[in-house]
């Protein structure tokens, strides 16, 4: 009935061996559909492409646990806002497959984030890609740049089963094969191998999460990480801010805050407005905190600033000045790809420097 290898089963915390075998786990429904769109799985080359990616989906059991226990995190808030904008619910299967749900996930093609956009396409549907903020890590930000383009590539094509295919390859390369090959029939069409699963991949995301049990993943909600806890503060800042100052305001550390926030980058906020999210029951009294500290920090700030010699580099520069390396970098958002070169300014903090 099931295979050798033990499963630890999350509900009841035992160890059982028997979970469905991967032959019986392809005796699927006919009536298969992808945002109410049919899945022509009675087709044997279809049938067989299906398989495929359900069969490499259930082979990776650790993966697949892991997608669900992010579900109830992550899905509850992408469910609100598909159905908020009247998009098929199916559509958050996509975020799944691009990304295991992961904020930090990337692709050898620039591709980051829960949606997985390139940085060209973030800022196209209106998302902040820059030194300080990168919004493809953020839950909300991205779902909505998610939404606005699924719409766009709907209208573009005339299906959700195109326009997710169009996700995958680029509207412009889907729409060129389409005029080609002389159909608009996705399992019609010859497209890159990666697009050609894509689907499918999909596919079989959203029958292991419709009835996971069924596939030897018995969980309970209290087996899922716990949902995001957070609310949210306004924050001015009058110059660039380090994001420990925000955290003492929030009563909270560092790690908290860029966790609650993975689009922040690096050590520091832009001068002006931001909305951030904070630990529950931390915003009372947070904007008087953060003045406070604001304020303590821009009196108490000293620095010295070193003009870069001849011959210098930035490990002499640290040992010269006591500081370590990697605090260099920090305080002067430095690049070990890009050398410095004499006349450059550097910072060097004067709570750490030693004369």
């Amino acid at each position: 009935m099931g295979l050798a290898n033990p499963l630890f089963t999350y509900a009841d915390e035992k160890v059982s061996g028997d979970y469905p075998s991967l032959v019986s786990s392809l005796k699927i429904d006919d009536s298969l559909k992808f945002c109410n769109e049919e899945v022509p799985v009675k087709i044997q080359e279809i049938r067989e492409r299906f398989e495929k990616e359900l069969l490499l989906s259930l082979w990776d059991r650790p993966q697949v646990i892991l997608w669900l226990k992010r579900s109830h995190r992550y899905l509850p808030h992408i469910e609100k806002m598909l159905e908020e904008n009247g998009l098929p619910d199916d559509l958050k299967y996509i975020a799944v497959a691009e990304s295991a749900l992961r904020p930090h996930a990337g692709s050898r093609k620039g591709a980051i984030g829960f949606w997985q956009f390139t940085r060209a396409t973030a800022r196209k549907y209106g998302l902040v890609v820059d030194k300080y903020v990168d919004e493809r890590r953020n839950i909300f930000a991205s779902t909505a740049a998610a939404i606005r383009y699924l719409k766009q590539l709907h209208q573009d094509f005339g299906s959700w089963t195109l326009a997710a295919a169009a996700y995958n390859m680029g509207e412009g390369g889907l729409m060129a094969e389409i005029m080609e090959q002389g159909t608009n029939n996705y399992y019609k069409l010859y497209l890159p191998l990666e697009t050609q699963r894509y689907l499918f991949r999909i596919h079989s995301v959203k029958l292991i999460f419709s009835d996971p049990e069924t596939y030897g993943f018995s969980m309970t909600k209290k087996d899922a990480y716990p949902p995001l806890s957070f609310e949210q503060a306004q924050v001015v800042c009058s110059q660039e801010t380090p994001i420990r100052i925000l955290a003492q305001a929030a009563k909270t550390h560092f790690k908290t805050i860029k966790d609650l926030n993975p689009e922040l980058r690096g050590h520091y906020l832009a001068k002006g407005e931001h909305t951030i999210l904070v630990p529950r029951g931390s915003s009372k009294g947070f904007q008087k905190r953060y003045a406070n500290l604001e304020k303590k920090y821009a009196a108490t700030r000293e620095e010295k600033i070193y003009i870069v010699k001849e011959g210098d580099n930035l490990s002499v520069i640290a040992d010269r000045f006591g500081v370590p390396l990697a605090a260099l970098i920090i305080w002067n958002r430095l690049d070990l790809q890009r050398p410095i070169h004499p006349g450059d300014r550097l910072i060097i903090n004067r709570a750490t420097f030693k004369p």
